[in-house]
């Protein structure tokens, strides 16, 4: 089998990438990953070092958008796996096209080379954020489509044109939504690393208005783990949530890491609210729960796990974060 990965070297392609090759996913001990990555400034060669010489990996540099390329490089494969995406909210704020032009049309060009190759499967790796914004209960994959922001907004668009070649045209297109996710290898602009590599250096951490936006936190292996659930034993044409079942205000993932590093409120600074800050997410994952996924990575474990990764791994941050790389 070859499997093509689309966003390969960025934070949650990569894992996904290591994973395979290393044999954590059964029935795909033998198969061939291609990962096909621009190398903007989340995708990072770093990330892929444990595999660089595996014997059923290759590298393509490239972009998404290059019907030329993927007319190319498609064929011969038998699976599309997606995580190529512009995801930082903050920056679609300040500069939207960009997500547009990768998350939207960047889709659209890779459904259409799938479709011609005779791709056998087409996974869409999405994000809760689609659905906008919940006050309490939670999102089931039936509900409607209202992003807040031009990165939501741009992902929403991709899953549409995923549900448009599966009723158009056939193809067997699956989409996973999942909730925050958390891990190694994360680009220091998000919050978690973004905290954690501020206090190793002693720095104060940024929070958002009042804090108590809520977030529903997953490993990335737990997610990595249910794509490709969705992968094995996923239905053609259906969407399914992916979250961690952990629920915790920004004040609350404040305090732990906090704790984490010894020191109290005064190392925090309050910053003027995001542009169209969603106030909660969260999502039912009844669906791919009942096709046997189940997240294992509890989130405490989890966390003191990512500090020490950001403590013994300065050397892979460090130039991301003081833009030297």
């Amino acid at each position: 089998m070859r499997i093509l990965v689309p966003g390969g070297a960025g934070f949650i392609g990569s894992h996904y990438v290591r994973s395979l090759l290393s044999g954590r996913y059964p029935g795909y001990e033998d198969a061939h990953v291609t990962v096909l990555d621009k190398l903007t400034y989340a995708g990072n060669p770093a990330n892929l070092r444990p595999v660089a010489g595996h014997p059923r990996h290759t590298f393509v540099k490239g972009d998404i958008t290059d019907g030329g390329l993927l007319a190319e490089l498609v064929p011969g494969h038998d699976v599309v796996v997606n995580f190529a995406a512009e995801t930082h909210v903050d920056r679609s704020i300040t500069g939207a096209g960009d997500f547009v032009v990768t998350n939207v049309y960047g889709t659209q060009r890779l459904l259409q080379a799938a479709l011609q190759a005779g791709v056998r499967t087409f996974v869409q790796v999405s994000t809760d954020e689609v659905y906008g914004s919940i006050a309490e209960g939670a999102w089931t994959e039936e509900e409607p489509l209202l992003p807040n922001s031009p990165y939501s907004a741009a992902k929403a668009g991709a899953d549409l044109l995923c549900r448009a070649y599966h009723r158009t045209y056939g193809l067997d297109v699956r989409v996973t939504r999942c909730s925050n996710n958390y891990g190694p290898h994360q680009y220091p602009e998000k919050v978690i690393p973004l905290f954690v590599t501020n206090l190793i250096d002693g720095r104060p951490v940024p929070l958002y208005g009042d804090g108590h936006n809520v977030r529903e936190w997953l490993h990335v292996d737990d997610h990595c783990a249910g794509v490709q659930l969705v992968l094995d034993k996923g239905c053609a044409g259906e969407v399914y949530n992916i979250g961690g079942g952990v629920e915790l205000t920004n004040r609350q993932l404040t305090e732990r890491l906090l704790a984490a590093f010894g020191v109290g409120w005064e190392m925090v600074t309050p910053v003027e609210d995001r542009l169209g800050h969603d106030r909660r997410y969260a999502v039912d994952s009844g669906k791919i729960r009942a096709i046997g996924y189940e997240p294992r990575v509890d989130f405490d474990e989890g966390l003191a796990q990512v500090v020490r990764w950001y403590r013994d791994n300065e050397s892979w941050w460090r130039p991301l974060r003081d833009g030297t790389r």
